[in-house]
This record gives C-alpha cells, sequence and structure tokens, in this order.
C-alpha cells in the first residue's frame, strides 16, 4: 500500500516542515503580520485539515504561527466582500467543512499558541489536542464586540471545558483570557515562556509520535466523537445565527465604529 504525505506545494499563508515524525504547519500570512483570516487564509486552513486526515507519513502535528499573534481571527478588510449572501453562505459550508475535518484528523495535534489567539484562532487551537501557550499571549473570542453571533466553534469548544457560565462570561463579552487563566480554566495545557514554547511543543508532539501510533490514533477518535456529537448540535445553529448578525445594522455599525475609531451604538437590529 502507498503512503499519503500532505503536499505542501501551493500554500501561500502556511509554512510546513517535516522534523522527523513530525510536521510542523506554520500560520504565516504574508500579507498580514497579525495572521488575522481572509479568504486565502481560510480557504488554505480548510485545505489542511482535508489534507491532514490522509497524512501517512507524520505521526503529529504541530500548529503554530510566525509574528506576533498565533492568528487575530476574522480581518475587518474581508467582512465588506462577506455582505453578499451567497458568499456567506458558501463561507458557512467551507467553515463547517473545517472543524469538521479538524476533528477528523486521527493524528495528534499540538498548539503552539504564541500570541493572541482570536475567534477562529482560538477555536483552531482550542479544538487542538493539547495546548501550549507561551506566557504572554492570551485567548478570545470577541464576535459580539462585532456585533455577530459566535461562531467558528467557539460556542461549541469553550462550554465544553469551561461549562456555560464561565464560557459565556467570555462568549458574551468578548473579554480576552491570559494564558495563565486559561492553564488554571483548563482551556490550556502548559503555559512556558514565550522563548521555550517552540521547543516545548515540539518535544511534547515528538512524545507522542514515539508513541503507538495505533493506539494513539484510536484514543483520539474516541474522544473526539464526544466533541463531535455536540458539535452536530450547536455548530450548524451557531453559523445560522452568524450569518444572520453578519447582516445587520448592528454589525454595521461596528465595522463604522472601528474605521472611525469610536465607540459603537448598538440598537438590535
Amino acid at each position: 500500500m502507498t503512503s499519503t504525505a500532505l503536499d505542501d506545494a501551493g500554500y501561500r499563508t502556511l509554512e510546513l516542515e517535516r522534523i522527523d515524525s513530525v510536521l510542523r504547519v506554520t500560520i504565516a500570512h504574508p500579507g498580514n503580520d497579525l495572521n488575522a483570516v481572509d479568504a486565502l487564509l481560510h480557504v488554505e486552513l480548510t485545505r489542511l485539515f482535508r489534507e491532514l486526515k490522509q497524512e501517512d507519513e507524520a505521526r503529529a502535528v504541530v500548529l503554530t504561527a510566525r509574528g506576533r499573534t498565533f492568528s487575530a481571527g476574522g480581518s475587518f478588510d474581508w467582512f465588506p466582500a462577506l455582505e453578499d449572501f451567497a458568499a456567506l453562505d458558501h463561507l458557512r459550508r467551507d467553515a463547517k467543512q473545517l472543524i469538521w475535518d479538524l476533528l477528523d484528523v486521527e493524528l495528534p495535534i499540538v498548539a503552539a499558541v504564541n500570541g493572541p489567539a482570536v475567534g477562529l484562532g482560538a477555536s483552531l487551537a482550542l479544538l487542538c489536542d493539547v495546548i501550549f501557550m507561551a506566557d504572554t499571549a492570551t485567548i478570545a473570542d470577541p464576535h459580539v464586540r462585532v456585533g455577530i453571533a459566535a461562531g467558528d466553534g467557539g460556542t461549541l469548544i469553550w462550554p465544553l471545558v469551561l461549562g456555560p457560565a464561565r464560557a459565556k462570561q467570555y462568549l458574551l463579552t468578548g473579554d480576552a483570557m491570559t494564558a495563565a487563566e486559561a492553564e488554571r480554566l483548563g482551556l490550556a495545557n502548559e503555559v512556558v515562556a514565550a522563548g521555550e514554547l517552540e521547543n516545548a511543543a515540539l518535544a511534547f508532539a515528538q512524545r507522542l509520535a514515539a508513541g503507538a501510533p495505533l493506539a494513539i490514533r484510536h484514543t483520539k477518535q474516541a474522544v473526539n466523537a464526544g466533541i463531535k456529537a455536540a458539535a452536530s448540535i450547536t455548530f450548524d445553529l451557531a453559523t445560522a445565527l452568524e450569518i444572520a448578525t453578519f447582516r445587520s445594522e448592528d454589525h454595521r455599525e461596528a465595522l463604522a465604529a472601528i474605521r472611525e475609531k469610536r465607540a459603537p451604538t448598538f440598537r438590535g437590529r
């Protein structure tokens, strides 16, 4: 049987490097030093997790980023293009496939969160299997601050980890959580000094890569079955409500306020 290895050709926002049995994927958007998610990065992340499901050569994956942030979430420059309903519906389908494929990747994925992980960036990190954070990093899902419902998987994973009350504290305010608080509450497995993050995450991934691959992959599958069951209840509703609020006056007001550097005035319509 021929083994399958992920083909790194054609990626423009992601860098792939093989370190023995570990595949390191680095988010490095050449047009945005905050690694904000635009159409290109969203398409390539969707491709990444689809192809990782077929990866045979690596035994573990590290997902990290270059620059000041892990990912700043959705790009405000991209939002105007999403006012078209057809574009929004296409995004909805891609977003669902991205999350489902991420959960279906059998290889263990270690997140190395080097800086702020926001919105979709937070969901990507939290849906990995083991999360390392730099002590200077933060994590947040501030959808509500731009007048849209929290889609992208935030309403799935935050309540599963924190419980409903604590999750709503952060999802309904968009407040950022420090790395230390994330570790205390269980959103992060380990917090390390920023200069040690890369080596710490890689060392843990190498430990997983040295383990019994079938046992590790299938144990992950069994745990993720529960997450997928929760996703089947919450994800479609969250994305439908996100689409509805994308077309709201409150969302347009939020974007205008950001451009004009003022506080938004929300009216609930």
